[in-house]
């Protein structure tokens, strides 16, 4: 299973259409819940989204997703947590 790239940051730039947090669009979040939607695709689609983010949200976007993957839950959502 390929784990969703929310990392619970969800809100999406006017201008281009992407999310601040994970830099997918909503049709691309959309796909992500679909049943049909390919672990092939959903790589893909994460390295997309990597080419999409730049600097600082690249670096808080990864490790964020990291932290999600080896626990579970993104960062922002262990801090809203704590």
């Amino acid at each position: 299973m390929i784990v969703s790239p929310c990392i619970s940051i969800c809100r999406t730039d006017p201008v281009t259409g992407y999310c601040y947090g994970c830099g997918r669009t909503n049709e691309e979040k959309r796909n992500w819940k679909l049943n049909e939607t390919t672990d092939e695709w959903k790589k893909e689609n994460i390295l997309k989204i990597k080419s999409r983010l730049t600097g600082w949200q690249l670096k808080s976007f990864e490790e964020s997703y990291k932290n999600k993957i080896d626990n579970g839950i993104s960062l922002f959502k262990k801090e809203i947590l704590k």
